[in-house]
């Protein structure tokens, strides 16, 4: 049978059509893990306490981090959360070298946001550390340090999130592998010999003068010129600024501080 040829209805002509561009791609991802972790994208409504009833989602103090999240995995807001990934991306972008390292994790949500930086900066020579008791704060130590006298936080159940918890957050993420690291145990025991040689992001965020005064003791010498040394709340709880200017008159730091949000605050290393 002769071969008969068939005029097709269409022809196929394929384009080329480039996409975003690799840049784009890389701020998406980060861009959407942030609003995820804070609870954003699903507008995930604040924590009751006492018994309550939860307390609906405000985006405005979400943004800003002034409540607690009931489901999300991040409590610090969406503007430090962007700074902190903006301090990420400048230290890779810029090679200062060293790890990450949070100290008070809570859910973990601020380091899942680091380790995805990583992720999407293909960086593979860096860890994230968490560093926490994973069983909520102690209770004010007033002998060793006054200014935690009134700030009994040791009773807030919420605060104390377990290891396997905070593990198992980063593996909804796909994020939980060997360049993610926990140091559980009291700042006091676990810093001063955690396997650290160098620091590019010092994250504090231990609500009291004894865990953020221990942090600094243990880890600033750690901190990379260049590097940043962020601290959560820095406005709001006052034991906190107060040992953020102890450790800073004592260690002669001059490095200007710069306001996040009217409540977390960060300084660079080296920076003048």
């Amino acid at each position: 049978m002769p071969s008969q040829h068939v005029t097709p209805m269409y022809s196929l002509q394929y384009t080329v059509n480039p996409g975003p561009s690799v840049e784009a791609l890389r701020a998406l991802y980060p861009n959407l893990m942030r609003d995820c972790l804070t609870g954003l994208i699903y507008d995930d409504p604040a924590q009751a306490f006492h018994g309550g009833e939860p307390a609906g989602f405000d985006r405005a103090r979400r943004e800003r981090g002034l409540d607690w999240p009931l489901r999300a995995h991040s409590m610090i807001g969406a503007k430090r959360m962007l700074q902190l990934q903006q301090a990420a991306e400048f230290v890779i972008a810029r090679d200062v070298p060293g790890d990450f390292i949070e100290t008070g994790v809570w859910r973990g949500g601020a380091c899942i946001l680091l380790r995805a930086v990583l992720n999407a900066w293909g960086m593979t020579d860096r860890t994230v550390w968490l560093a926490d008791s994973f069983a909520g704060l102690p209770p004010p130590d007033a002998a060793h340090y006054p200014a935690d006298r009134d700030l009994n936080l040791s009773t807030f159940e919420a605060l104390a999130v377990p290891l396997e918890t905070v593990r198992e957050n980063f593996s909804r993420y796909g994020l939980l592998d060997a360049q993610v690291k926990f140091l559980p145990g009291w700042f006091r025991d676990t810093l001063s010999t955690a396997p650290i040689a160098r620091l590019a992001i010092l994250r504090l965020d231990g609500d009291l003068y004894e865990s953020t005064i221990q942090a600094l003791d243990a880890l600033y010498e750690k901190v990379s010129t260049g590097g940043f040394i962020i601290v959560d709340d820095y406005f709001t709880f006052e034991p906190r600024r107060a040992a953020v200017a102890d450790f800073r008159r004592d260690h002669d730091v001059h490095d200007p501080i710069i306001d996040i949000d009217a409540s977390g605050a960060y300084w660079q290393r080296g920076a003048r």
